[in-house]
């Protein structure tokens, strides 16, 4: 059976962060359209994004590009010119949210299902399937066990989620925003009301939590479970994050690639999905990329008590120590890290409120802040900003070559060159030549004459030389051979690369209902059209079309009962009066609970 190609996903917010990724051992980065990707503050020009495509292609990486947002009628011709634009410069796919767009006129671009047409079940999945969608990102809150079984029941590759902020509410099903502000996370324009200081309230108005972050998660860390993922069938591994700063996406991409290379080490079944092997001049350490500390989010039941992060939607960063003595003007930390100028640390303070503050000294465990904060001895310390850390990314942290052989073969007339790289792409340069026998041996200058790949994105992992007697090759011979030989595989490798194509649906696919509510989305005649023609009845306009009085705006696995020991599940729970309400100045929003799904719904009050 032929090996499994896994894929590690990374996220760019331009073309510049994308070539890092790639760099540092993306097999595929996406990126924003320029106009209509889930990130409103992530798009990027056409010619910027042809860069990052050719640059990709190069090492058999692949471009996709996000287009994943619901559409208006009148943003159709221009979503079908961009479209075109992006088929014209060998994007690889688009990932896409509306399916009006495959009711449109546009070439044969592969299509991904984005993770907001929300991706939960067999039928779901089976449906964008046959529908010839040709990736389908998962929805983060499905368990090993579910993911297992979707991958039993279709065939079409599967992209989760491994690293990341997380949103609180399923994608695609969230309407906070849009009802609280006009901004549709759906158009992405979320204004992340998620990440308030809520007061929780009983139905008597009874304080039960004072401001603190109810609705906010920590972020995605899936490291010891990639290997989990993959026996479960996941072929596409996606790190979020495409409004991040360059630093975090080298690091985070050079964790996971060593940490699957690792798998695919003692794992045959399993092959990276693109060329070149990537040497790194730091360790990478998620824990010193922005994070709300990890969990590796309700992949087991025993998660989803590990979810939430109640005290900041801050970047904790990594524990270094806890204060053992505070002056006036300094503090000493016991830990094992060491600290250094520049270096920027937050706490909890005794309120419980997170503090933050910037190293202006530091001499070993004694550090000198640049404005003395109010900390107690024995309060733990977190270093959210590593500056000797963010100083090695700034420079060229990684390296990444394709394995070449070549083969010299001769006589003293005639010359041949072979280039072999990893892939099997072979070329060959041909050279008359008048040689003369030389005195000394000539194999280690011929290899090193040949090795000399300098800047290219290749290294020479085998030579052999087979030339008739011990001749003598000017260095400015072989020198050229090298260069158009290098030449010639670059342009064979671009022409074998392959990009696929969107699949040919043969029959049209009955979608999993025959009625559609604003959860839907849907929001223009096209996308109506697509699901008429799929056999859906009853098709409710989007919610950014008309906004609904008493909905759920959101919903979620994250329950406020089950993390503060009030689930109405337990045994021998405080009964609090129902129902529970959240409450942000003058923002009040009622939450219910569906036990059964074990789901939270959030309301408008």
């Amino acid at each position: 059976m032929m090996p499994r190609r896994i894929e590690l996903l990374s996220p760019a917010k331009n073309a510049e962060i994308g070539i890092e990724a790639i760099n540092h051992g993306a097999d595929a980065v996406y990126i924003g359209a320029p106009r209509f990707s889930a990130r409103s503050a992530a798009g990027n020009s056409t010619s910027d994004i042809r860069r990052l495509v050719e640059y990709a292609h190069k090492y058999d990486a692949r471009v996709y590009v996000a287009l994943n947002t619901i559409l208006k009628d009148e943003e159709l011709f221009d979503v079908e010119q961009i479209i075109r634009d992006m088929y014209n410069i060998g994007v690889d796919a688009l990932i896409v949210q509306d399916m009006g767009i495959l009711k449109l006129d546009i070439p044969p671009i592969a299509l991904h299902a984005s993770t907001q047409t929300d991706n939960r079940t067999v039928e779901k999945v089976k449906f964008l399937e046959d529908a010839g969608f040709s990736q389908v990102v998962l929805a983060r809150e499905l368990s090993l066990e579910q993911i297992r079984t979707i991958a039993g029941m279709t065939t079409v590759p599967l992209e989760v989620f491994i690293h990341g902020a997380l949103c609180v509410s399923y994608s695609g099903q969230c309407y906070l925003s849009q009802c609280l502000s006009g901004r549709s996370a759906n158009r992405g324009e979320c204004a992340q009301y998620c990440r308030l200081p809520y007061t929780l309230l009983d139905a008597e108005g009874k304080v039960l939590v004072k401001d603190k972050h109810l609705l906010s998660l920590k972020d995605m860390n899936r490291t010891d479970n990639l290997e989990a993922l993959l026996d479960a069938g996941v072929s596409s591994l996606k790190i979020e994050g495409r409004l991040k700063e360059m630093s975090y996406v080298k690091n985070i991409t050079a964790w996971y690639r060593k940490k699957l290379d690792a798998i695919f080490e003692s794992r045959s079944e399993y092959v990276r999905a693109s060329s070149g092997t990537t040497s790194f001049f730091f360790t990478p350490d998620p824990y010193k990329s922005f994070n709300r500390s990890f969990t590796p989010y309700l992949l087991n039941e025993r998660d989803v008590n590990s979810i939430a992060s109640p005290d900041t939607p801050k970047s904790m960063g990594e524990y270094v120590g806890v204060v053992k003595q505070v002056s006036s003007k300094a503090m000493t930390v016991a830990g094992v890290h060491q600290l250094n100028n520049g270096d920027g640390l937050c706490f909890l303070n005794e309120s419980g409120v997170f503090e933050g503050f910037r190293v202006n000294r530091a001499e070993g465990n004694l550090i000198f802040p640049a404005e003395m904060p109010r900390v107690r001895v024995k309060t733990k310390l977190y270093r959210n900003y590593d500056q000797e850390f963010e100083k090695l990314l700034t420079r060229k942290s990684a390296d990444r070559r394709i394995a070449v052989d070549m083969s010299l073969t001769g006589t003293l007339d005639k010359l041949h060159l072979q280039i072999t790289d990893e892939r099997g792409v072979q070329i060959s340069v041909f050279r008359k030549w008048a040689g003369e026998e030389a005195r000394t041996p000539q194999f280690e200058n011929q290899k090193s004459q040949l090795g000399k790949l300098g800047d290219t994105p290749f290294r020479l992992r085998n030579i052999v030389v087979n030339i008739q007697g011990n001749p003598f090759i000017p260095a400015s011979l072989l020198t050229d051979m090298r260069r158009q030989g290098v030449e010639l595989l670059m342009k064979s490798r671009y022409e074998t690369y392959y990009i696929e194509r969107k699949k040919v649906v043969k029959n049209i696919a009955l979608f999993p209902q025959p009625e559609l509510t604003y959860l839907g989305n849907v929001y223009n005649a096209k996308a109506r059209s697509f699901y008429v023609e799929h056999g859906v009845s009853v098709i409710d306009p989007a919610f950014e079309i008309r906004n609904r009085e008493n909905v759920p705006l959101m919903f979620t696995r994250h329950c406020i009962r089950r993390i503060l020991g009030h689930c109405l599940r337990e045994k021998n729970r405080n009964i609090w009066k129902a129902p529970l309400y959240l409450q942000y100045k003058d923002i009040r929003l009622r939450l219910e609970f569906n036990c059964r799904l074990c789901e939270m719904h959030v309301y408008k009050d």
